[in-house]
């Protein structure tokens, strides 16, 4: 049996984030990773944002973790050569119905430590995006957009650089813990050469599969691994050159962002996600959807015309809460959660997880450092 120091299962943004954390602190990893390429779900399948850290509850982790991730992933994107662009986001009203809303957004995100917002008159809204039907709207400076993939090569660059290993189609399909992770985590391998490997420390960053890697592996207690949803939306294209100038979000419901704008790096604009709750990992795209997003796309673009939506993609959202239930936060479970030493799982991660990458990177090593 081999051993190793540390194994992160899961290559997506924020494993190997975690990754180039451990290995830049001097820790022996390998980054264990079911698919043939890195990032082929939840980090590849988003809107591609770099978020201010406006609609998460106050002390929470998302918001602990987005505020200094975002600063954080600026920072790394600008001295690594990652593709991005702080393009600013207008969150809008429709109708007075949403002006409530609105400002309750905004008083959460300077609860949340953004502190660069700025209420927009109606003059000024008219100005900066014409295309925009609202009545009331504000400024978030600091959202952005940015190339995951390039993020992510970057993330896996650096990790390599300081001895990681990735090791690609090979899913883990079992293990065990041996005296409450004191003499070790033991992890079934498979792939082309299966192999059984034994493991100091073991994160789990499996994304949409996390509750299922954590339930295979016997010891870690069953009560602490949390039930598996899955939430998928999708997006659609814009064939006509982009009337906005910016991202445009509108108010909202509670478990969700709503149909919102995006630009990518190229400049096409991409309308989503919507949200629909199913049973498995399956990314057809419905364009039955079309109806709908037509609808709500005009509420405030009331200019979009027959014909010029294409279908796009769809991601599916890692969920931890049901139907009915509140969203959960991001939740980490380390020795004071399950009693095992050198484990942490995490479930549930999904926005702001790629803004928040490098934040939960040291998080989860300080998390390990503690015990």
């Amino acid at each position: 049996m081999e051993t190793i120091d540390c194994a992160v299962i899961g290559a997506g943004v924020v494993g190997l984030a975690i990754a180039r954390n451990l290995a830049i602190s001097g820790r022996e990893v390998v980054i264990l990773e079911a698919e043939d390429a890195f990032g082929t779900h939840t980090s590849a399948r988003n809107s591609e944002v770099i978020h201010a850290g406006i609609y998460y509850a106050s002390g929470s982790l998302k918001a602990r973790l987005c505020v200094p991730g975002r600063k954080a992933l600026y920072q790394y994107c600008a001295e690594h050569d990652v593709n991005h662009r702080r393009i600013g986001k207008v969150i809008v009203a429709c109708d007075d119905s949403e002006v409530a809303g609105l400002k309750k957004y905004k008083a959460q995100a300077e609860a949340n430590g953004v502190d660069d917002l700025r209420m927009l008159t109606p003059a000024e809204l008219a100005e900066m995006e014409p295309a925009v039907r609202c009545v009331a709207g504000f400024l978030s400076p600091s959202t952005g957009i940015i190339d995951s993939h390039g993020l992510m090569l970057s993330y896996l660059g650096e990790a390599e650089d300081h001895g990681a290993m990735l090791a690609l189609s090979s899913p883990v399909l079992g293990g065990r813990v041996l005296s409450n992770g004191s003499d070790g985590i033991v992890l079934d391998v498979g792939g082309a050469e299966p192999m059984t490997v034994k493991c100091r420390t073991v994160v789990i960053s499996a994304g949409l599969k996390a509750p299922d890697v954590a339930r295979g592996i016997q010891g870690i207690p069953a009560a602490t691994i949390p039930p598996t949803y899955y939430a998928i939306g999708h997006y659609y294209t814009l064939t006509t050159k982009s009337p906005f100038n910016r991202l445009i979000y509108p108010v909202a419901r509670p478990d969700w962002l709503g149909v919102h704008v995006t630009i990518d790096l190229g400049g096409r604009v991409k309308f989503g996600p919507d949200f629909e709750w199913i049973d498995r990992v399956d990314y057809q795209f419905d364009e039955r959807r079309e109806a709908s997003f037509y609808k709500a796309i005009r509420h405030y673009f009331p200019g979009l015309q027959d014909g010029t939506l294409q279908p796009g993609y769809t991601g599916i959202r890692p969920r931890i809460t049901g139907p009915g239930e509140p969203v959960q936060d991001f939740t980490f479970h380390g020795e004071s959660e399950h009693g095992i030493k050198g484990l942490i799982a995490l479930y549930g991660i999904e926005s702001p997880g790629l803004t928040s990458s490098l934040a939960i990177a040291d998080y989860v090593a300080e998390r390990l450092d503690q015990g």
